[in-house]
């Protein structure tokens, strides 16, 4: 018998098991991790897609083609993207401006940002030809001129709405499809979240914010439906704002048009949080100056809000003989667009081109 003691005994390895992907579509987002691990799962993603849907953690990119036709890019161009998200638009025009040409992408989102920006440089897009910078597209002047472009760019974009990875994500609270915090910021480490905002506004100035961020005709009856609630108990969870402003409407609203109502009220406080118009303001004022003398310029709008602000920008600055040339049209998503992505509906384009 041995004098050596005898080595411990391991403990059993206990494998866990997975989560089963419950169904076609499972109802939580958290659940989705077929759709959430595409690149495992290329034709689940594909089922999604096929649908008409757009997958959990993704983002399909919005009327490309009419980007690029407004656009025009060329190999050598300076451009930039003030709207990264997850890509689409800015990897379709950084491989229409190679070789030799330079993409710069915004996105205030520093959780998406890291997320995509990890994803495009392992698909090829290195650092001599993409940059991509955190901070809003109000200062687009600034990250200019830290690329040392003092001429400005030759081309110009931004999509402006929100993108379906903020949108799907619950913990981002968005959307009152899942239950989740409601906080609204597109980034998360700036600013008060949507739960403080909704408690520290009067009844007149949240009506006000609800009839210019959203043109919602029930915007009294619900300001003072919510500012009594929330002196009752804060509302600090996406259902819980959403069954509130159910609670406000009469009686005869059909379903469908109080979850439109909801969409409406959720859209103007998230503008309201993340100071949207404010923002969008700064980048119509800055984009004469940012834009090479015959350079162009082409944005991408969801709500008739921004695209008033746009068209009366790009008016403004033809009549003033800072652009030589604007849409005389809105372009719309094509039929076959929306129905293979009902997210670009409401999706409304408009360009200009810089007066040289």
């Amino acid at each position: 018998m041995s004098s050596e003691a005898d080595p411990p005994i391991a403990p059993p390895v206990i494998h866990k098991r997975r989560p089963r992907y419950s169904g076609k579509n499972p109802r939580r987002f958290e659940d989705k991790y077929k759709e959430l691990n595409a690149d495992q799962y290329p034709d689940a993603v594909a089922k999604v897609l096929a649908s008409g849907k757009t997958p959990a953690g993704q983002h399909v990119p919005i009327m490309v083609g009419e980007v690029l036709d407004c656009l025009k890019p060329q190999p050598g161009n300076l451009a930039v993207d003030c709207t990264l998200g997850y890509g689409g638009h800015s990897r379709a025009l950084w491989e229409k401006i190679q070789p030799g040409g330079h993409l710069l992408s915004l996105d205030a989102d520093p959780i998406e940002l890291e997320r995509t920006l990890t994803r495009l440089r392992a698909d090829g897009m290195e650092a001599d030809s993409f940059t991509a910078l955190r901070c809003n597209f109000a200062g687009l002047m600034k990250a200019l001129s830290d690329q040392n472009w003092i001429e400005g760019a030759d081309l110009i974009f931004a999509d402006l709405g929100l993108s379906s990875m903020q949108i799907d994500n619950p913990a981002r609270g968005f959307t009152f499809k899942h239950d989740g915090p409601l906080d609204m910021r597109l980034n998360p480490q700036r600013g008060k979240p949507a739960s403080e905002w909704l408690a520290e506004l009067s009844v007149e100035k949240l009506t006000r914010l609800l009839e210019e961020n959203a043109d919602e005709p029930r915007a009294a009856l619900i300001a003072q439906h919510l500012h009594d609630t929330t002196r009752r108990n804060a509302i600090t969870r996406t259902k819980a704002l959403a069954e509130s402003i159910r609670q406000a409407l009469p009686r005869s609203v059909s379903a469908e048009d109080a979850d439109a109502t909801v969409r409406r009220v959720f859209q103007a406080i998230r503008i309201h949080v993340n100071e949207e118009f404010t923002v969008l303001d700064g980048l119509l004022r800055a984009l004469p100056n940012a834009l090479k003398p015959g350079g162009r310029v082409a944005i991408l709008t969801f709500h008739s809000g921004e695209d008033r602000r746009v068209k009366k920008a790009f008016q403004e600055g033809r009549d003033l003989g800072l652009y030589s040339e604007v849409a005389r049209e809105v372009r719309r998503a094509s039929p076959e667009e929306q129905r293979q992505n009902p997210r670009s509906s409401p999706a409304k384009l408009r360009w200009a081109v810089r007066a040289h």
